[in-house]
């Protein structure tokens, strides 16, 4: 059994507005709540950790889901100091060894599958996993003033999604040693990969879509509504 880290204390400074994109509401209910569903709805997941924003209006106060706990602690300014904060409320039950997923609030349209072989990638590889597409698209290097300036090699290139999968000890360990060189990782993988381990790749679903943009939050809402 694993828990879950969801780091919810950003602002969404690129979507804009005055309440959290996490906590608008889309399909009737607030945007981490079908997080929250499509995660503690998976029969491995034991429980979450919430980490918010200090004096959040906006948490529902929610202590369990699916009959699952719900534990919330207070995040940081980046995201790795909220997955940081995470990993030290987990309970006294998991152990360095116990893999823990980390996955974003804004991401509601995660399936069960993807969870599957995630973990199943996790539990075989020691260095972690994560869920990442592959680039499709053409990618062309711009100057300072987005002119192109040519076509950049897309084989071996993947987009970073979550879940993200490491051990609880393994992944306290990454991210202390980047807080303490200055490094900002952007994802719990850029952390592991620091230490010279190489984190499985597993092909995720593209509809597993971070709300960013107030068309994503369109996108994402109609996508759940899809059967």
């Amino acid at each position: 059994m694993s828990w879950v880290l969801v780091p919810a204390a950003g602002r969404g400074r690129r979507f804009g507005g005055d309440i959290p994109k996490q906590y608008l509401h889309i399909a009737g209910r607030p945007l981490i709540a079908h997080t929250l569903q499509a995660l503690l709805s998976h029969p491995e997941i034991e429980g979450a950790v919430i980490a918010l924003a200090e004096n959040d209006p906006y948490w529902p106060g929610w202590s369990q889901w699916q009959g699952k706990p719900v534990r919330v602690c207070i995040g940081g300014a980046e995201r790795a100091d909220s997955v940081a904060a995470a990993l030290q409320a987990l309970p006294d039950s998991v152990t360095d060894e116990t893999v823990v997923l980390v996955h974003d609030a804004a991401r509601p349209n995660l399936r069960h599958s993807d969870i599957d072989r995630l973990l199943a990638a996790a539990a075989a590889c020691a260095d972690g996993a994560l869920l990442a597409a592959p680039v499709r698209d053409t990618l062309k290097r711009a100057d300072a003033a987005a002119r192109s300036l040519g076509t950049e090699p897309r084989e071996r290139l993947w987009r970073a999604l979550t879940p993200q999968a490491f051990r609880r000890g393994l992944l306290q360990r990454a991210l202390a040693e980047a807080a303490q060189a200055g490094v900002m990782v952007t994802d719990e993988a850029m952390a592991v990969e620091r230490l010279g381990l190489r984190p499985q790749l597993v092909e995720g679903r593209e509809d597993n879509l971070k709300v960013t943009t107030p068309a994503d939050l369109a996108l994402v809402a109609f996508l759940l509504e899809t059967p």
